[in-house]
């Protein structure tokens, strides 16, 4: 088989999106033009008639508006349901989206999809009369990755399946496997995202080659990122900007967005200098022109900030960056997937945020942020559901880098720093001090916030009291039960 991936083509995740598009609130409405445009193209070029009525069937489609096959039936606002066009679950801003149902080109392409399968019928038969097994095993993938192509869930599955158990080369399991992850992502079902990943993994780790624990990679750190575990997928997705050829997945500027918001949220200082501020493949796209130019010919200095193990203000500095839309297709690009034009994406908000951050500009910070909401968080279906609470995330790491570097601040003066007014302040701090996430305590009388630094040979004390307590308990224990044994043998 080689160690070309396989099954790498189906299902086309970008269709999620746009499905996702349709019924997020928070898209314009050219951009909802554009994804209907897209969704109809693909389910009419792809011959996607179980998707089609997944999606746009008058009475049991997820996008059940008025439809030119069903002139009597009223208008209906969407709703959403657990499926491909899940998106930003218990929002009540349901919009209403027209996407026409057609019962003559339903049955054009279902009559298409049997003409097909009988293809692949056929093809089974023939192989199993005049060839050998790995003829059999090309003619029923090509029935699976025809399922997933079209779009029904359970027949891909199952198909997916039956190819893996009579499949006995590593690397085209893997595949498999890989492939039913995106099935799963494409109709956000993360328990079988999750349980394939597992199983990617234990596959990868019986012998898997570079190329696949590359792959894996991505897929982990996607998977991660959908179940807000930002720490977990922070080192997955930064490690895989480099080697990056998971296509089939998402875009290598969808890659870069990931990377740098889980590492924002989730990194230590010392680390996210190192691995986002003055990684070249993050300097190549978010930095200035020099930066861009040093990134990506290879020519990037350390910086300063090595040993920067406080969270002190870095310098601030007089130039400012311009980051303007970046077209990611040349950059490590080398395969066919990804050769595909790919939309230039605008990084400045994304830029603005790393910088202001790491230099400690916190009213430029909390401006980056909202920009970064608007653009980022509430467009795409993997950050939408989290986008709350990374938003409250990162104004509380502002937060305590600045007050890690006081004992006392003004209170009015730390509200000029962010370009929030006082009352905000005190009351977006009051929430984070009651939940134990900042060590300090607010003076409103005297207008100061004092921070209350933990005393490290206190803490070793309480812990060593604690422990030895349980060491006692336990020792107590293991003495009665010593005492039990010896009168039973008396």
């Amino acid at each position: 088989m080689g160690s070309d991936p396989q099954f790498a083509k189906y299902p086309n995740l970008a269709l999620a999106q746009d499905i996702f598009t349709l019924t997020n609130p928070s898209s314009s409405s050219t951009s909802r033009q554009t994804s209907l445009k897209k969704l109809q193209d693909a389910i009419s070029d792809h011959k996607m008639a179980p998707l089609y009525r997944h999606l746009a069937h008058p009475t049991e489609g997820l996008l059940n508006s008025l439809g030119e096959g069903s002139a009597s039936r009223s208008s209906t606002t969407l709703r959403r349901t657990n499926g491909a066009s899940q998106g930003p679950s218990g929002s009540s801003n349901s919009s209403l989206i027209h996407f026409p149902w057609s019962e003559e080109l339903y049955e054009k392409i279902r009559l298409e999809n049997d003409t097909e399968l009988e293809t692949f019928a056929k093809e089974e038969a023939d192989a199993a009369e005049t060839a050998g097994d790995t003829e059999i095993q090309a003619a029923k993938g090509k029935r699976a990755e025809f399922w997933a192509r079209v779009g029904d869930k359970e027949k891909a599955l199952s198909s997916y399946e039956a190819v893996f158990e009579k499949t006995g080369v590593l690397g085209t399991k893997i595949d498999i496997v890989l492939a039913i992850v995106r099935v799963g992502l494409f109709f956000n079902d993360k328990m079988l995202v999750k349980k394939q990943v597992d199983r990617a993994k234990a596959l990868v780790e019986s012998g898997g080659d570079w190329d696949r624990r590359n792959r894996l990679k991505a897929y982990q750190g996607l998977h991660l990122l959908t179940t807000r575990s930002y720490n977990l997928a922070a080192p997955l997705l930064l490690d895989s900007l480099s080697t990056f050829t998971s296509y089939e997945l998402c875009s290598y500027s969808s890659l870069v967005v990931y990377s740098v918001l889980a590492g924002c949220v989730s990194l230590k200082r010392v680390d996210f200098k190192s691995k986002v501020v003055d990684t070249p493949e993050v300097k190549a796209i978010l930095g200035d022109g020099e930066e861009k130019l040093a990134a990506l010919t290879g020519t990037v200095s350390a910086g300063l900030g090595a040993s920067d193990e406080n969270m002190k203000d870095a310098p601030l500095s007089t130039s400012t960056p311009a980051p303007t839309a970046v077209n990611l297709t040349t950059l490590g690009a080398s395969t066919d997937k990804a050769a595909e034009v790919e939309s230039p994406v605008d990084f400045t908000p994304l830029a603005g945020l790393v910088r202001s951050l790491y230099v400690g500009k916190y009213q430029e910070f909390f401006l980056a942020l909202a920009a970064v909401e608007e653009s980022f968080l509430s467009q795409d279906r993997y950050l939408y559901e989290h986008r709350v609470w990374f938003v409250r995330e990162m104004r509380l790491r502002g937060y305590q880098q600045l007050l890690q570097s006081y004992r006392i601040v003004s209170l009015k003066s730390m509200a000029t720093n962010f370009g929030v007014s006082v009352d905000f302040l005190d009351r977006d701090l009051a929430k984070f001090i009651a939940a134990d996430r900042i060590p300090c305590t607010i003076d409103r009388v005297n207008g100061i916030i004092e921070t209350n630094r933990p005393d490290d040979k206190n803490k070793q004390y309480t812990d060593v009291v604690k422990q030895g307590d349980a060491l006692i308990t336990k020792l107590q224990k293991y003495g009665q039960a010593v005492r039990l044994r010896g009168s039973e043998r008396g």
